[in-house]
């Protein structure tokens, strides 16, 4: 199948299926994020509850995922994905019923999204790691990585917005009710991908060694580690405004569900956003020395968002916030899985998907707990002071990090020899 260079993994038909899937189930997940987080607010009207919803549907990635990467690098991709996603159809079927009676409570919705944390933690790696399969090898990876980025980010842009006017027009219950019907669309994609699993090696090791040589491998090496940690600092201090938003929508902006979906969708398009600046690189050389300055804008948006009292202002500095934060996380992923070897791919993504979603929920917990004390506007200027700081650090290592990337660069042909 002949394509443009910059849409080169579309030349596999079952990465076009994958992308199909994910893409209907990825845009149904954030509407039921949306559905999720707007019920929690209007049931007790809590910064805390919404932090600590974000913090149950996330934190397994932090806890459970180095564990869940090891399994799943001994596992047939596609199998594990197709476990996972019917787990996964069968919490948000759960859900609708549990909306549907008109009896729920915040608590259950946030043990719901406890066991949809759960689910994610195996799939997360095992859908990273299955890419290279998708599109036979290391040639067009790069490309696949952008893209999914851009799919998870389209549905993040695209999800919040449909799901504020779902609720607004039809009610909340509706909001899971096509998340489960748009979840059937990735299984019945994983049905139809015929790729040929990459090997996998059998375990001569026990789990806690094979968990060590993961994180030696990723934060052994200083421009890994130092990406990682950035990563890490951008979750933790600029991530908590999705869990925040509710509040913004309400009482800042003074309006309901469809402002919400604004607020969320301005972020996932500026996310969008980075994600095609990413496509149309033509390599990963280069994208270690962006992510300090891509990291302090971010930290700057939010700064600038947490004390706007308009709307004209708020969405495009959410914009930049989404756009900072991606470009950041989705370049060191690309760098990680453009140099690990495949026996480890999926213990290294589940350390990075750690780095970027595990620590997100401590960040959301946190800002939740602070936000009760100091107000979430101070809150989030907080985070977007922390998050600059931490990308002057980076910036204050970047000649040692470009000297040490530079030898493997060369090795896989990224750039040429020193001798050549």
């Amino acid at each position: 199948m002949a394509v443009p260079h910059s849409l080169r993994a579309f030349r596999h038909r079952d990465f076009r299926l994958y992308f199909t899937g994910q893409g209907v189930s990825q845009t149904g997940t954030w509407l039921q994020t949306i559905a999720t987080s707007w019920l929690i607010y209007e049931l007790s009207g809590s910064a805390f509850l919404l932090g600590l919803a974000s913090f149950a549907q996330f934190i397994p990635m932090l806890v459970l995922g180095p564990f869940a990467g090891v399994w799943v690098d001994r596992q047939r991709k596609r199998k594990v994905l197709l476990i996972t996603q019917s787990f996964a159809l069968a919490q948000a079927v759960a859900m609708l019923a549990l909306v549907a009676s008109g009896h729920v409570q915040a608590w259950q919705l946030i043990a719901a999204n406890l066991v949809l944390g759960i689910v994610n933690a195996f799939d997360s790696p095992a859908r990273q790691a299955q890419l290279v399969e998708l599109v036979g090898g290391m040639e067009d990876l790069p490309n696949a990585i952008a893209f999914s980025s851009i799919l998870m980010n389209g549905a993040r842009f695209i999800g919040p917005m449909i799901g504020g006017a779902v609720i607004a027009g039809f009610g909340v219950v509706w909001g899971f009710a096509l998340n489960s019907l748009m979840r059937g669309a990735v299984i019945l994609a994983l049905w139809l991908i015929r790729a040929k699993p990459r090997p996998t090696e059998k375990a001569t090791t026990g789990l806690a060694e094979q968990l060590a040589a993961g994180f030696r491998y990723a934060y052994g090496f200083l421009p890994t580690r130092s990406a990682l940690l950035l990563v890490a600092a951008v979750s933790f201090s600029i991530q908590p405004y999705q869990s925040l938003a509710p509040y913004f929508a309400r009482d800042v902006f003074h309006g309901g569900s469809e402002t919400l979906g604004y607020l969320i969708g301005a972020g996932g398009f500026g996310a969008l956003s980075g994600m095609v600046h990413l496509v149309i690189r033509p390599s990963v050389r280069g994208l270690l020395s962006q992510i300090p300055f891509t990291t302090a804008a971010a930290g700057a948006a939010l700064i600038v968002f947490s004390f706007a009292t308009s709307l004209w202002i708020a969405l495009p500095m959410l914009y930049l916030v989404g756009m900072g934060a991606m470009i950041t996380a989705a370049s060191t992923n690309t760098v990680l899985q453009t140099i690990v070897e495949d026996r480890m791919r999926a213990r290294v993504v589940s350390i990075y998907m750690m780095s970027f979603m595990g620590v997100a929920p401590v960040g959301a917990l946190f800002a939740g707990m602070l936000a009760e004390r100091i107000g979430p506007p101070a809150t989030l200027a907080l985070g977007g002071a922390v998050a600059s700081c931490a990308a002057f650090a980076y910036w204050m290592a970047l000649e040692k990090i470009r000297a040490a990337i530079r030898p493997v660069y060369q090795k896989l042909g990224i750039v040429p020899r020193s001798d050549e």
